[in-house]
């Protein structure tokens, strides 16, 4: 079935072999994320964890304002993490309303396996590629990334 101005419908044709080699990419990627990541982390989630590795105990309204998200999306964030045992939060300093918020020894053993899980990608991609197509994949895909971050989600 075509549309009324007659083009073809982009569900009718096969996909190019470039678009199936990034589903088929994609596709694994995620699955391997998946197997990783048992707990069904989110990628908000995720940045909240990477951010109180980086930086150590936080309050969740620095956390907010470092991940530029709303102070609500952070306490729903914070909630999951917490009932997974992935963070703890602790009454600080005079104000006992103030919350101190870090990773847990489960939220650091969360963040390594995940770590893990990219380094071992990382390895087997360069045990397949040569050196130069190894460094000729990473800048296409910084090229792709970029592409895909300038351009407005459709």
């Amino acid at each position: 079935m075509t549309p009324q101005d007659g083009s073809m419908s982009p569900w009718s044709s096969e996909p190019s072999r470039l678009e199936a080699a990034l589903t088929h990419l994609q596709c694994l990627l995620v699955a391997r994320r998946s197997r990783a990541n048992p707990e069904g982390v989110n990628w908000h989630q995720y940045d909240v964890l990477e951010l109180l590795r980086v930086r150590g105990s936080m309050r969740p309204s620095e956390l907010s304002a470092a991940l530029d998200v709303s102070r609500q999306s952070t306490s729903k964030a914070l909630r999951v993490l917490k009932d997974l045992n992935l963070v703890t939060q602790r009454a600080s300093g005079e104000d006992r309303r103030e919350l101190s918020t870090s990773l847990t020894p489960e939220g650091e053993a969360f963040l390594t396996r995940i770590a893990r899980g990219r380094q071992d990608i990382g390895q087997l991609a360069a045990s397949v590629l040569t050196e130069g197509e190894g460094a000729l994949f990473a800048e296409l895909c910084e090229k792709v990334a970029a592409a895909m971050e300038a351009e407005p989600v459709r």
